[in-house]
């Protein structure tokens, strides 16, 4: 079977993981620090902070931005339905803006046609979540313009994007956002088995993040109230938080992984260019890679440009057929049961419902041989 994505782990990040469970730290100890700062060192983000999850970090970051009931948080249709959940474990709203035709990415023209409407009828959104969908980076300068002119913060959802850039700087390092959320499932550009991360160049923000992951408990004296002279215990809870902790031993395995993130995404780059090569005189549509953006190739979609639907699903039983696992990335996410009940419906969105309609993602990982690669292409020149 060829998946459309995997981990790729080696000896030392098995001996990096076995060293912690020798060690007198299992859950919250050194390593996560040491995690964070190689995050920190690798974006240029002043602040990193880990989580058991991306989508914990999502919601912390929500939380942090004040996010609440009454506000309005938008993002894409076209990403999992974390970008948009996190902002109703607030009690805030929840709208999209649809995607560009040519990037799937939150279209920064509608975008900011949408915050003229909104701006007139005062449902002006409290944050934004671009995705940068597949790795690719949304067009984040145009995005913090708007910010600017409109007062909304962003948290960019970079689950899929650590190590892509824009204008040659790294995703992360948060020069045109509040916050950026990156994953580390094992499908994605590295792992810790589960986790996420945060990173942010707003210390209080930070600090606010740190607290909440652990349930709202600070050691810090200063923001300490000292019940009574013979008190000894040195925590507070001085908020209501969450255990959202990242533990040493997923730590050890990212901070391990995080050596060869650039290694990794060399060779998914490699990977999409043979993608790219072998599609390029074909009815096969693929994502267009902006200049000044570089993308993590965390995904690799094609568009099966044809009118049905039986299209996209034929060649989808096909490829699993001959042992090929892909995959749909994303249903739109206010076309699910539970966004359907909010009031969304089809047509919302139109271009993420057609780009659904049409995408399959290939196979793209480390350590996906040249032969495999091969077998992908070949099925699709011999189906399309």
């Amino acid at each position: 079977m060829i998946p459309y994505g995997r981990q790729h782990i080696t000896e030392d990040d098995i001996e990096e993981v076995v060293k912690i469970l020798k060690s007198e730290y299992l859950t919250q100890g050194p390593v996560v620090q040491k995690f964070e700062d190689a995050i920190s060192n690798y974006t240029s983000a002043k602040h990193s902070v880990a989580f058991n999850s991306a989508t914990s970090a999502l919601h912390v970051a929500c939380i942090a931005l004040d996010l609440g009931p009454g506000d309005w948080l938008w993002t894409s249709p076209n990403t999992f339905v974390a970008s948009a959940n996190c902002g109703l474990y607030c009690g805030a709203n929840i709208d999209f803006v649809d995607i560009d035709p040519n990037t799937y990415n939150l279209c920064a023209t509608k975008l900011e046609e949408k915050l003229k409407i909104s701006a007139i009828s005062g449902k002006l959104p409290k944050v934004v979540i671009p995705v940068h969908y597949a790795g690719h980076p949304c067009d984040m300068r145009t995005i913090y313009h708007l910010s600017q002119i409109y007062g909304f913060h962003i948290i960019e959802d970079a689950s899929h994007a650590i190590g892509a850039e824009f204008f040659n700087s790294k995703i992360g390092n948060c020069l045109y956002s509040d916050i950026t959320v990156f994953s580390f499932h094992p499908v994605k550009i590295i792992t810790t088995g589960e986790g996420g991360a945060a990173s942010t160049n707003d210390t209080n923000l930070a600090e606010k993040m740190r607290r909440l992951r652990t349930h709202g408990i600070t050691t810090d004296k200063n923001l300490m109230d000292i019940m009574a002279e013979e008190e000894i215990w040195n925590y507070r809870q001085i908020e209501l938080g969450y255990n959202y902790r990242m533990t040493d031993i997923h730590a050890a395995l990212g901070c391990s992984q995080i050596k060869r993130i650039d290694e990794y995404i060399n060779k998914r780059t490699e990977i999409a260019q043979v993608y790219d090569s072998a599609l390029k005189d074909t009815n096969i549509v693929v994502q267009k890679i902006l200049p000044s953006h570089k993308s993590s190739f965390h995904l690799y979609p094609i568009r099966i440009k044809k009118e049905s639907m039986l299209a996209q699903r034929s060649l989808y039983e096909i490829f699993h057929q001959n042992g090929i696992l892909v995959n749909v990335h994303y249903p739109p996410v206010h076309r699910q049961p539970y966004y359907k009940k909010l009031g969304f419906k089809a047509g919302d969105f139109p271009e993420a419902e057609s780009f659904h309609r049409e995408v399959l993602t290939l196979p793209i990982y480390p350590m996906l041989t040249a032969q495999q690669q091969q077998k992908v292409i070949d099925v699709l020149n011999e189906h399309t």
